[in-house]
């Protein structure tokens, strides 16, 4: 356990040894990392404390812990008493979090203090000696710190509010059929943006309009066949599928996605925002229709209004015709087959009543969970992360067909199972797993081994943290066990983790030497 001493440093002139965090968010440029570390260094020069470590988060949010690895870090380095320091320097109170409980920044300096290591606030103005007064002052402007990310938080909202109210398009892709396009200040037409590509200057606004001319005719194509010939979601797909047209995300079509082309106001030109809110990282909720913020006609329709409104006629009575409890049983049944609900579930599934219609007469979804005996996890954004996924891997897969290729090897897929057969010789199968989070702080996955197809080769996939991009890769050979699961960590046994490879390179490489000793 270290000793706290005083900030000048101690009686025999020995420098004390310091890390400095620093965290940038995008409330002002003062704050950038740059400019806090060199208050902190002049701040640790003035008192002949030497700098030895570095904790840095940039570009992130103070409400939560939460995607702040250089605070995590330090945090477990603490705990896990592997910090060569013994004072931690901060620009300000403001810089540590601005947590929206005052008790949570309070908390984790308390745990750098329990393991002898004092927290200072370079630019406060007040030594954080433990007195009576240094706690008062702390408490204030922890509140403060939080207090102004709310009011900022509400100025934010009232902002793209009123940018919505105007006519402006506030984040999101377009969808199929529409595409962004960027105004200038004066409201002049620049350029169209590109999926991933954001407006560079604070004064340029985002609108929607029609899209290529065969994306435009499929979606009226679309409207026409549910409304005026009568033919089914389902159906609607299969024939996009079979004309050869993708979804905007060059997917196949299905229920699901007919559907919400079906509902969404955008193909009417009315800009509707604030449907789900999620305010300072809290839950994310579905908010009730009277406090939807919405601009009617503010883009080009693809879509007569008539038409679109019959359309909402036709789903709501599809659904009027069945009781509570028949709705509900239908509920039970998806449940039963798929395993857990979601409204993608729910709207994927031919002949149930959509998500929407569920929300209509119970109120939210989460209510009709409830009555049917499904209990989602507090945090069920893994829902979208699995969604992610389900995206990211076709990519990932023709990725691994393409390097097989590129080396002189042969792979075939099937469409069934993306079961890969390389050479004629060995099977492989890719599987993408999920980081997870455990409430320590630490991260885990769980790869799914598919026992069924029995692959030889099953290619890992291990998310980095956030599930926005990929850590690295585990090629594990078929093992004589009956486990279908393998839960590995951030570092492994040394047989584990000779499997770990950076790329897909190495399936490439293993395809390439089975080709060489075929030749042979």
């Amino acid at each position: 356990m270290r000793s706290s001493t005083a900030s000048t440093g101690d009686s025999e002139g020995v420098r004390r040894r310091a890390a400095e965090y620093v965290r940038m968010s995008t409330d002002h440029q003062r704050y950038s990392t740059e400019n806090q570390s060199a208050a902190i260094r002049k701040y640790a020069e003035e008192r002949g404390i030497e700098i030895v470590r570095t904790y840095a988060d940039h570009g992130k949010s103070g409400l939560s812990l939460a995607g702040r690895s250089g605070l995590k870090s330090l945090i477990d380095d603490v705990r896990a008493g592997r910090a060569d320091f013994d004072l931690i320097l901060v620009y300000d109170v403001s810089r540590w979090g601005r947590f929206q409980d005052a008790d949570e920044s309070a908390f984790y300096e308390y745990q750098c203090r329990k393991a002898g290591i004092q927290v200072e606030y370079c630019i406060d103005g007040f030594e954080n000696d433990g007195s009576p007064v240094a706690t008062i002052v702390k408490g204030v402007k922890r509140a403060l710190a939080g207090e102004g990310s709310r009011l900022l938080s509400v100025r934010v909202f009232a902002g793209q509010g009123r940018l919505i109210e105007l006519g402006f398009r506030q984040g999101g892709p377009a969808g199929f059929g529409l595409r962004r396009h960027l105004l200038d200040g004066a409201g002049n037409r620049k350029a169209p943006l590109a999926r991933g590509e954001h407006k560079s200057l604070q004064t340029d606004r985002v609108i929607l309009v029609p899209g290529p001319s065969q994306e435009v005719d499929a979606v009226r194509w679309i409207y026409r066949s549910f409304v005026e010939e009568g033919r089914s979601e389902n159906e609607i797909a299969a024939l996009l599928n079979t004309q050869g047209i993708s979804t905007d995300l060059g997917r196949p079509w299905t229920r699901g996605t007919v559907h919400q082309v079906l509902i969404n106001e955008k193909y009417v030109g009315d800009n509707v925002w604030n449907r789900i809110s999620c305010k300072l990282q809290g839950a994310r909720v579905r908010n009730r229709r009277d406090m939807w913020i919405r601009r009617d006609g503010a883009f080009e329709p693809l879509v007569d209004r008539m038409l679109f409104e019959a359309a909402q006629i036709i789903i709501r009575e599809r659904s009027r015709r069945l009781t509570d409890e028949e709705m509900l049983e239908v509920l039970r049944t998806i449940l039963a087959n798929r395993g857990y609900l979601s409204g993608l579930v729910i709207d994927e599934v031919d002949g149930a009543p959509s998500s929407s219609a569920y929300r209509t007469r119970f109120g939210s979804l989460l209510r009709a969970y409830q009555l049917v005996g499904f209990s989602p996890d507090r945090d069920y954004r893994y829902v979208e992360v699995n969604r992610a996924l389900r995206r990211l891997h076709p990519e990932i897969v023709a990725q691994a067909m393409a390097g097989i290729r590129d080396v002189g090897g042969a792979v075939e897929q099937d469409p069934a199972t993306d079961l890969l057969t390389v050479n004629g010789e060995f099977t492989v199968s890719i599987v993408l797993a999920r980081c997870q989070e455990t409430p320590s702080g630490t991260v885990r996955w769980h790869i799914r081994l598919d026992t069924g197809l029995a692959p030889d080769i099953t290619v890992a996939v291990r998310m980095a943290p956030g599930n926005a991009s990929i850590r690295d890769y585990y090629l594990l050979p078929r093992r004589d066990t009956t486990l279908d699961r393998l839960r590995i960590g951030e570092t492994n046994d040394l047989l584990l983790e000779a499997f770990r490879f950076d790329t897909l390179d190495a399936l490439a490489d293993l395809a390439r030497r089975v080709s060489i000793m075929e030749a042979a």
